[in-house]
């Protein structure tokens, strides 16, 4: 059963925080606000946890998780960038945004697209991820909560918690967090190519 926990949205209390991230350490898997919408994110190493996110969004090899990350100096632990494409993302973050980009060896080769060794990054604007993510002191691997043939993710959290209560182990919940996912933005080729359009302005990148 998932444990439900109240935050609030502005200052999160850290006991609850920390109660999250140790059951991230123990490769749980949980539900979290972001800036767009509410995520299924789990420790780097926990490929239990990740396996658990294809099955409940029933995800095939060729989807790109997200390692969201704290800060660029995270960020650049994980994905090669260079200068043009630095100022680009610098510009955009934090924000509703996740940028495809090549891979470093730090990203476990089950996280890479299998073809093009690309992985999704992104800095979210949203204090209580921003609290997790520090709390944490590495990045979360994540992926939308979007379920299989709903065309909007879910945004109470009482409800993830009914609905997903034998396939997560918490539930943090500090308010409606949005229903639109990132803007997705592959960066991965010469130009920048908008892969899906959602709660960041696509127009920098167009």
């Amino acid at each position: 059963m998932a444990i439900y926990l109240d935050v609030h949205p502005e200052n999160p209390q850290p006991r609850t925080i920390t109660r999250v991230v140790d059951l991230l350490r123990g490769d749980g898997l949980v539900a979290y606000p972001t800036d767009s919408c509410f995520a299924l994110g789990c420790q780097l190493g926990n490929r239990d946890g990740l396996d658990r996110i294809r099955e409940i969004r029933h995800l095939d090899s060729k989807h790109h998780f997200t390692l969201v990350c704290r800060d660029f100096a995270q960020l650049g632990q994980f994905v090669h960038i260079n200068n043009a494409v630095f100022r680009s993302l610098k510009a955009a973050t934090p924000g509703s945004y996740t940028f495809i980009l090549p891979a470093t060896k730090e990203v476990p080769r089950r996280l890479l697209h299998p073809r093009k060794k690309t992985v999704g990054v992104r800095i979210p604007d949203h204090p209580v991820a921003q609290a997790l993510l520090a709390a944490l002191g590495e990045p979360l691997v994540s992926s939308t909560l979007l379920l299989p043939g709903e065309t909007e993710p879910m945004t109470q959290g009482w409800e993830i918690k009914e609905r997903l209560d034998h396939a997560i182990d918490a539930v943090l919940d500090s308010g409606e967090c949005g229903t639109l996912p990132t803007t997705v933005v592959d960066f991965s080729a010469d130009e920048p190519e908008i892969v899906r359009y959602g709660a960041g302005d696509p127009t920098r990148f167009e």
